[in-house]
């Protein structure tokens, strides 16, 4: 067998893997060179098993690897969604209860998860250090091949769904029931994923993109809710799961994907002697099935077929929602997952039709009035990718109206055209993003999904969606013939494959919570005496084994870095403020890949606080409104086509006093190096030319309404950060004024400006021009800057002083920020379940917050919480943050109950104050709090953290220092720190967002206030 000393990973694969051999097992097939992603890669298949491994090599130290399974639904029970919670709760080789969580706590992950697709399951890692890397294969491959679901039933109990007996107080529940006492208990379901998905389809958006995909692929595993539908989900037994995991979960059904500068030799030999040449719990339950004389065919994985075209002229689902969210989906099928031109082009085209208010097809919806908002989305990860067009806030029994504003706006657009300079900015603005490749997540966790959206469907695509660069080019060319137009016909105006669906909101009462008790009490009437005193003993076993503790011998099956693994911190270049600019610079030098950022931070110190809102609203305007320059049509694309982004955006920055603060409005922009004029100039053409005095009242209404939709979506889908920064803001004046910036105070204010738009708009013109003026000036600004020596020279020599004049200095400590206090609060929004956040500044306490209280928040959230809130009490999420020395917080997610949560809450401090843990997995928490820290960064975010830290008045060193103190924390010190646990769990206010059902349940003595209306 070839080998190499090189530690060029790109050469090291060259001389090892060469197409036509075979290493550990496993047959080169080809190898392609990927400049997109400046990688070459290599597809594999190991010969004894089936399974398909697909290695980028590259030069990226943060090395990624993913093993997925095609599993397309048949049923809408959640069955891989539950799989996926429930592998990962332990295997034959570590039999912890949570292995995940273990891995969280004591490793150098970069990223750690797993997620449900509707076709899909994959379970991706990425980390920087490479023996890491091999212990979360080891520990997530055992998982997926020999979980312990097949001997611990209450695993599937405990993530899918189960009984519980909710007694009456004062009504026992263990030895001693009586048939009498049991029966006075109210009947109800429980589990993670259960719970989970109960949230997630209190989202209208979720369930309507749902309900299209059952319109437009009724006969297919799309018509599935492939997470689970709360209805459905009790309906899976036992059995039917750990068949359904047999069937899949096996390698010649899996797709593996190795990523970034790994030593691929001992990766492929480790997946071949450990895994691939080894039997598994799966195969061996299939053999017992066919030696038991099972019919092999029915052994197969779930088929994934193709749609033939159906047209659903207009289907119509209810939803117990407030009247807001009515919606109105227009579903359009693409074609093939395997023509990438189409797909893309599709993708580009409805961008440049509805992809902002200057949008044409976006601008004649609006126009008719027929809702809110409309947006679009290209669903190109499944076999047959489709785009979701989206009316929000749609108006009682527009469906069909709005099927035909659209159809005759794309008509229009095929006889006339689609604006070339339109579909030009929206190809460049791609092209800037797949340039900067900041995925949110590890690169090669992002790629190995990313190649699944076509080599799922077709042994040879294993690249195809990574090379996009090809594909650009040629549609870059398409721009010169009819190719667009010929494309909009096809999708919208002949497609015979599409689907129009409206959501209705209806009232409570008809929903399916309703449903659920009426179905369960019936459940609860027909059961005997024996079967509800299974239920109270099944529940007290699931209780026992959550509580039980992993023995000695469990845990030290789990590989562990030791703190001793942990490298010397990557020293940052120091930040220097250049004061030869024409405005005072942060300067930074960090790579950047030939792009360029330039950010300029405005102090709102010359606002007052009751008009902060107004700074908002002024952000969210600005580049929707026309300049005297340009026309807002004009404006739009010269931004999409010479920028990569331009946002103006507000940010409060806590200063070392504790009732300091100092709020920002920050404009950041980012463009390709060779445009860096347009970085110059385009920014403060919007910013000081932009027509406010006169601006369009639909378009301001428009754009008002759109804001007022998007924070609802947030109150409903990510209420635990709605619930943070509303319970901070009790006790933290930073917080109150993000609360009158963007929180619920923001929201209030903006519902009741769209009650009297008519009538204040006036006043709204006047004071958005009277704000410009006072803001963008020179006194307090702050620029920053990211990019070469070369760019940085010749940004400033096109910039100049970017226009800013001096300021007449009035108004400039017009600000003064109400004192906060605890108006504990519980807010109505329309969801099964809550979201509570119980939080304040540490420093009102007295307590001072160093790098071992990160230690202790990882204890407490990966530890005790996550065992008491989400394993015990069913909620979908917690923990514990200690952010800097500046906030402490507890929070749920997706919880079931408020009063429960809490009380566990309360009893954090008791339980770090016994906190005893092994030599082994103290160090585990250790290092994965200092992995965290030490995490690599994109040039942009980065940028962002570096600012912060100058603005918020923090010790440049305050981030090493904080490190150093992580790495010396020990037990004793965390134990220490309970009674000041137990103070803010005490003393800090608490917030929730929930359903009123939830809300009415607890006996906390809310403000219960009906947010939504």
């Amino acid at each position: 067998m070839p080998t190499t000393t090189s530690t060029d990973p790109r050469a090291a694969a060259a001389a090892l893997l060469v197409p036509g051999t075979t290493c550990h097992g496993f047959a080169v097939e080809r190898c392609e060179t990927v400049p997109e992603l400046d990688s070459d890669a290599y597809v594999l298949r190991h010969t004894a098993s089936g399974a398909r491994l697909l290695y980028l090599a590259c030069d990226d130290e943060n090395k990624a690897f993913a093993i997925g399974f095609k599993t397309p639904p048949a049923d809408s029970t959640g069955v891989f969604h539950i799989l996926e919670h429930s592998v990962l709760c332990g295997s034959a080789k570590f039999p912890v209860k949570e292995p995940f969580v273990d891995l969280i706590k004591s490793s150098m992950q970069t990223f750690l998860n797993a997620m449900t697709y509707p076709d899909k399951t994959i379970y991706p890692v990425a980390t920087t250090n490479e023996q890491d890397l091999y212990n979360l294969m080891d520990v997530y491959l055992d998982a997926v091949f020999n979980p312990a679901i097949y001997t611990k039933p209450t695993i599937f109990e405990q993530e899918g769904w189960h009984y519980e007996l909710d007694l009456p107080e004062g009504v026992e529940g263990e030895d001693g029931d009586s048939s009498a006492s049991l029966r006075e208990g109210t009947l109800c379901y429980n589990g993670v994923v259960f719970n989970e998905m109960k949230g997630a389809l209190s989202d209208p958006m979720s369930v309507l993109d749902d309900a299209v995909n059952a319109a437009l692929y009724p006969d297919t595993a799309y018509a599935h809710e492939s997470g689970g539908d709360p209805r459905a989900i009790p309906a899976l037994t036992y059995e039917q799961f750990l068949d359904t995991h047999a069937r899949h979960y096996n390698p010649s059904n899996s797709y593996i994907t190795l990523y970034g500068d790994l030593d691929v030799d001992r990766a492929l030999a480790f997946l071949d002697e450990r895994y691939l040449s080894q039997s598994s719990a799966a195969s061996r339950r299939m053999d017992a099935a066919v030696a038991a004389g099972e019919d092999p065919s029915t052994l197969a994985p779930n088929p994934l077929g193709v749609q033939a075209p159906v047209t659903c002229e207009y289907k119509r689902v209810e939803m117990a929602t407030t009247p807001e969210n009515a919606l109105v989906g227009l579903g359009f099928v693409l074609g093939s997952a395997l023509d990438r031109k189409r797909t893309i082009a599709a993708d580009i085209l409805f961008e440049a039709l509805l992809g902002s208010n200057e949008a044409p097809v976006k601008k004649a919806i609006l126009a008719a009035g027929v809702g809110g908002n409309v947006v679009s989305y290209t669903a190109a990860e499944s076999l047959q990718p489709y785009e979701l067009i989206m009316l929000q806030n749609a108006q009682p029994g527009v469906a069909r109206e709005l099927r035909r504003v659209f159809q005759d706006a794309c008509r229009d657009l095929c006889e006339h055209g689609v604006p070339r300079e339109r579909l030009e900015a929206i190809i460049s603005s791609n092209e800037y993003d797949l340039r900067q490749r900041d995925y949110g997540i590890a690169d090669g966790v992002a790629i190995a999904c990313d190649a699944l959206s076509t080599w799922l469907y077709d042994d040879n695509a294993a690249t195809l969606a990574l090379k996009y660069g090809p594909v650009y080019e040629e549609l870059r060319g398409e721009l010169d013939g009819s190719y667009f137009e010929d494309l909009l016909r096809e999708l919208v105006l002949e497609n015979d494959h599409m689907a129009l669906v409206e959501l209705v909101p209806v009232d409570a009462g008809s929903d399916s919570e309703g449903a659920e008790g009426a179905e369960l009490a019936a459940k609860r009437d027909a059961m005997t005496d024996t079967e509800m005193a299974d239920v109270v003993e099944r529940t007290a076993a699931l209780r026992a084994a959550q509580e039980a503790e992993d023995t000695p011998e469990a845990k030290a099956t789990l590989p562990r870095l030791r703190v001793s693994d942990i490298s010397e911190a990557r020293p940052e270049p120091p930040l220097v403020v250049d004061t030869t600019a024409p405005i005072p610079c942060l300067r930074h030098d960090i790579p950047t890949n030939r792009l360029a950022y330039a950010m300029q931070y405005f102090d709102l110190g010359c606002v007052a606080f009751e008009d902060l809102p107004y700074v908002t609203l002024l952000c969210r305007l600005l580049k929707q409104l026309p300049t005297s320059e340009h026309s807002a049509e004009e404006l739009d694309n010269l931004i999409a086509g010479r920028l990569g982004f331009l946002s103006f955006t507000t940010e409060v920055m806590t200063q070392p006093d504790v009732d300091g603060v100092r709020p920002y409005l920050l404009v950041s922009a980012g463009a390709l190096s060779e445009k860096i004029d347009a970085l110059a100039n385009l920014p403060r053409e919007v910013w000081s030319s932009t027509l406010l005095a006169d601006a369009d009242a639909d378009r301001v209404r428009d754009v008002l309404t759109q804001i007022r939709i998007g924070l609802e979506q947030v109150f409903i889908n990510n209420g635990h950060s709605a619930a943070l920064g509303r319970a901070m803001s009790y006790s933290s004046p930073s917080a109150v004024v993000r609360e009158q910036l963007s929180g619920v105070n923001f929201y209030l204010f903006l519902r009741n400006l769209l009650e009297h738009f008519d009538e204040r708009l006036d006043d709204l013109r006047a004071k958005l021009a009277e704000l410009a003026g006072r803001i963008f000036v020179a006194d307090g600004c702050m620029a920053s800057f990211t990019g070469s020596d070369e760019d940085f020279d010749a940004y400033w020599d096109a910039a100049g002083n970017l226009g800013l004049g001096a300021g007449d200095g009035a108004g400039r400590d017009a600000l003064v920020v109400p004192a906060p206090c605890d108006r504990h609060e519980a807010f109505v929004i329309p969801s099964d379940i809550c979201f509570a956040a119980r939080a304040c500044d540490p420093r009102r306490l007295g307590l001072d917050v160093t790098g071992a209280w990160a230690v202790a928040a990882n204890a407490l959230s990966y530890d005790y919480l996550w065992n008491e809130i989400r394993v015990k009490g069913g909620a979908y999420g917690c923990g514990f943050r200690a952010a800097g020395e500046r906030q402490a917080a507890f929070y749920t997610y997706r919880d079931p109950a408020i009063d429960p949560s809490i009380e566990r809450v309360e009893r954090a401090g008791a339980w770090l104050g016994r906190f005893e843990p092994d030599e082994a997995a103290f160090e585990g928490f250790i290092v994965s709090c200092v992995s965290g820290m030490d995490a690599p960064v994109k040039p942009y975010a980065l940028t962002k953290r570096r600012n912060t830290t100058y603005l918020a008045g923090l010790d440049p060193h305050a981030r090493e220092e904080r490190r150093a103190q992580m790495l010396a924390a020990t037990p004793g010190e965390l134990r220490s720190l309970g009674t000041d646990v137990t103070r803010i769990a005490a003393e800090s206010p608490t917030c929730v967002f929930g359903g009123r059902d939830v809300i009415a349940k607890s006996n906390a003595g809310f403000t219960v206030i009906d947010l939504l209306a």
